[in-house]
């Protein structure tokens, strides 16, 4: 699989508007910009955050989730720390799968509620290579392998919790 996570929710990789500006669901804004955040002494703190570290997916069914991740998506297992929190290495990003009473105490996820939304970097060729091997292990696509017209050949499908899974590469 990829070396990359991108948290796509756009489907967008931040490189593309990081700098003259930002994108939406709803098109290309301006350059936020505030007389306040120019004063380095008002400057907020989380402008040194420098890139995500780690995504966490809360799961209901941890053995579900983790036969899908490391037997049909076949990614690498960093570490488990209990058998409420198992990471993976994925480049130089890690992903962890947990259930919600190891964290955060919180209402639990709505029963058929998709929490999140991963894209998972390839080549153009994987792309197609992926959605062989995700039919060949039984799981559904949501969509073929497809080139999309903001330069991406996307696929899409779930986990076994209802999260949103996507594979791209740039075209």
């Amino acid at each position: 699989m990829s070396e990359a996570i991108s948290g796509a929710l756009l489907m967008i990789p931040a490189s593309r508007f990081a700098h003259a500006g930002y994108v939406s669901e709803f098109g290309l804004h301006d350059e936020m910009t505030n007389e306040e955040t120019d004063d380095p002494n008002r400057r907020s703190p989380f402008s040194a955050i420098r890139a995500i570290d780690y995504t966490v997916i809360f799961v209901r069914d941890m053995a579900a989730m983790r036969r899908f991740y490391e037997d049909v998506l076949a990614f690498p297992l960093l570490r488990e720390l209990s058998p409420n929190w198992i990471e993976y290495g994925l480049g130089s990003n890690t992903l962890a799968l947990a259930r919600p009473s190891r964290t955060a105490s919180d209402a639990p996820i709505p029963a058929g509620s998709a929490s999140l939304q991963l894209a998972f970097k390839v080549s153009a060729a994987e792309v197609d290579q992926c959605a062989d091997e995700l039919l060949r292990q039984g799981v559904a696509l949501l969509s073929p392998p497809t080139d999309q017209s903001f330069g991406h050949r996307t696929l899409f499908f779930r986990d076994p919790d209802g999260n949103l899974l996507e594979v791209y590469a740039d075209i």
